[in-house]
């Protein structure tokens, strides 16, 4: 994989329109609503783009308005739109959040009709996965749509073909299907996955287990080198090349929205392991990563530029005026 055209992560997956409550508390009392971009695959692209990864994005789009906007927004973030595509029949998929006073949140998702379902098999280019470097996966792809198993099955096989890593959160939405169906779709993944990104409660649905250091024993029989549980306010708990770290929390100064976190967190493991860091370092950063996206209202709004990591972490002076 060498040349200007390499890309350090791909990722496939569903970007929608969110609407942000204009104010906090249940969601039938709230009257007004900002429209913003998220979609968890998205939002770790845009969390590696910010860091200083080259990063691209394969999907499908509504030929609509609300399409056109979010192709234009994640051009804007310096991701590659070149496997993005705006597909007829099929209207941008929107979610509406609701929050509450204490940061917690609620999504109510109107994708029935996804223009995922428009991407097939035979429209994956195995040349943009030559020419990648990991693909970003999570469970929320397979859950919109039983045809989409084929196709994430398809890049995970374009994907080692071509020495492509492949990173993955299970990113379980019980909103989406039931514990059984997750399970049943998502072990299937574990032994072909390289790098996984995963919250403790996920991991209980997929093996049965939550005890972290349970959970890396049984990754590692499955081959998977790189293992990141994320234990939400606990901090986090990382395994790599045959050493373990507990990593600290790091507390954010107030939480309004802890939607995209988990997003965050996942791009600071990513970019640390694309710079070679110890796991120390790595699972330090992933965790800042996160504590910041939860200061800021959006699913993306507040993940980090690195220089902004490195001014959270004291190694270089923020200069306010």
């Amino acid at each position: 994989m060498e040349g200007k055209d390499v890309l350090d992560i791909i990722t496939l997956g569903e970007a929608m329109i969110v609407f942000n409550p204009g104010s906090t508390g249940p969601l039938q009392f709230v009257n007004t609503f900002e429209k913003r971009v998220g979609g968890a695959e998205l939002n770790l692209a845009i969390g590696c783009s910010r860091l200083g990864m080259k990063t691209g994005y394969i999907s499908r789009l509504g030929n609509d308005e609300f399409g056109r906007y979010i192709r234009h927004f994640i051009r804007g973030e310096g991701i590659d739109t070149s496997q993005v595509e705006l597909v007829n029949d099929y209207p941008t998929s929107l979610n509406f959040k609701e929050r509450m006073e204490d940061g917690n949140t609620r999504t109510f998702y109107y994708r029935n009709q996804s223009p995922m379902k428009a991407l097939t098999v035979a429209d994956l280019d195995e040349n943009y996965f030559k020419h990648a470097r990991v693909l970003h996966l999570t469970g929320i792809y397979p859950a919109i749509e039983d045809s989409n198993i084929p196709v994430m099955e398809k890049a995970i096989e374009l994907a080692k073909k071509h020495d492509v890593k492949v990173s993955f959160d299970p990113n379980i939405r019980l909103r989406m299907w039931t514990k059984e169906k997750a399970r049943a779709v998502l072990e299937k993944i574990l032994p072909k996955v390289d790098i996984l990104l995963t919250g403790d409660d996920e991991m209980e649905v997929i093996m049965g287990e939550k005890n972290p250091q349970k959970i890396i024993n049984q990754a590692r029989e499955l081959g998977i080198s790189f293992v990141a549980v994320k234990l939400g306010e606990k901090g986090s708990v990382g395994y790599y090349q045959g050493q373990t770290v507990e990593a600290e929390p790091v507390k954010a100064s107030t939480v309004v929205d802890t939607v995209g976190a988990g997003d965050g967190f996942n791009a600071g493991v990513l970019y640390g392991l694309s710079q070679n860091w110890d796991l120390n370092k790595i699972m330090q950063v992933a965790n800042t990563v996160g504590s910041m996206v939860v200061r800021v209202v959006g699913d993306n709004e507040g993940l980090p530029y690195y220089e902004q990591v490195q001014q959270r972490l004291g190694e270089i002076e923020r200069i306010e005026r």
